[in-house]
């Protein structure tokens, strides 16, 4: 993490663990020795309504827990997108699943396509892992926290009776990170 402070929004629909990611990856994050606040927000639909979650990671305390602007936005529904890309600051960076969101119009941020879901069901058998696989890629690419934090955080967050998937998601998120050779600064 280059800068001192750190804003990331993972937006999607209910259903996608989007809550969950923010939550892991901020775990993991002070786990690492960084302070993280984390606030969500969804619809009133068990699944399938729309769902965010802000996560902030800072090396100094931090004093609220919103930003008018982020630095990272993770996307994984096209509405979502449609709301929240506003929020993503000149220079930031868009992570977004091409399953179920389009490239936008925007030169002005990085755009990257990672398809998350689609590696989840082919490769893990279990597409409900899109959300690790895409920690385990933005872990990897953003050097944010380490592989071992990042293991450590999902083995406290997920039922055991799916930590195995949710591990083997995370790691091929991570290796994907490197097959690419994608580095992101933050």
């Amino acid at each position: 993490m280059k800068r001192d402070r750190i804003a990331l929004q993972f937006c999607g629909f209910g259903g996608q663990g989007l809550v969950l990611s923010a939550a892991v990856l901020g775990t993991g994050a002070v786990g690492a020795g960084m302070y993280a606040v984390q606030t969500q927000s969804y619809g009133s639909e068990a699944r399938g309504g729309e769902c965010q979650a802000e996560l902030i990671l800072s090396r100094e305390p931090i004093s609220s827990p919103t930003v008018a602007e982020v630095d990272v936005l993770i996307a994984m529904s096209q509405t979502a997108l449609a709301k929240y890309l506003l929020r993503l600051r000149a220079g930031g960076v868009l992570v977004i699943d091409p399953m179920f969101v389009e490239r936008p119009q925007r030169d002005d941020i990085q755009v990257i396509e990672v398809p998350v879901t689609q590696i989840a069901a082919d490769e893990i058998g279990q597409q409900i892992t899109a959300n690790m696989l895409m920690l385990g890629f933005l872990a990897e690419a953003t050097s944010l926290i380490s592989e071992e934090e990042l293991a450590k955080a999902i083995e406290r967050a997920v039922p055991s009776r799916f930590l195995a998937a949710n591990l083997k998601a995370a790691e091929r998120g991570k290796r994907l990170a490197v097959e690419r050779a994608l580095s992101v600064e933050v």
